[in-house]
């Protein structure tokens, strides 16, 4: 076996966590929309059973460079929670997507993309 890894270099390759919040109830959002008036909040909207959202999540965790002292980073997975996924859309005025990624600021949506134009987001221009 260690000839075959050598070969075809198999090596485990460390998995990279984000700080990740869970967004789970909808008294949240006017937390995040209070808190955004000092820090950035980023939500990311994601659908565990969608093959595009994976792919779209994977890479933004790959070119993830922030801190908790950045910006504050949601996860919303959007089949466990559907009442807060709507309710996002009400509160942020922005057309439900999946995968969506949304930075908040000031109370509002400054910026929103979903699938690949996710990762085409600077997130460093809105801190």
């Amino acid at each position: 076996m260690g000839l075959f890894d050598k070969i075809f270099k198999t090596e485990k390759k460390e998995e990279k966590v984000l700080p990740w919040i869970p967004l789970n109830a909808i008294p949240q959002l006017n937390y995040i929309a209070e808190k955004s008036k000092t820090k950035t909040q980023v939500i990311f909207k994601h659908s565990t059973r969608c093959g595009i959202s994976r792919m779209v999540i994977n890479q933004f965790v790959e070119m993830y460079q922030f801190t908790e002292k950045d910006l504050d980073l949601y996860y919303l997975d959007l089949l466990n929670y559907r009442d807060v996924s709507n309710e996002v859309g009400y509160k942020f005025q922005v057309m439900h997507e999946s995968p969506q990624l949304l930075v908040i600021k000031n109370g509002v949506v400054v910026t929103h993309a979903s699938h690949g134009a996710i990762n085409n987001i600077d997130l460093a221009s809105f801190l």
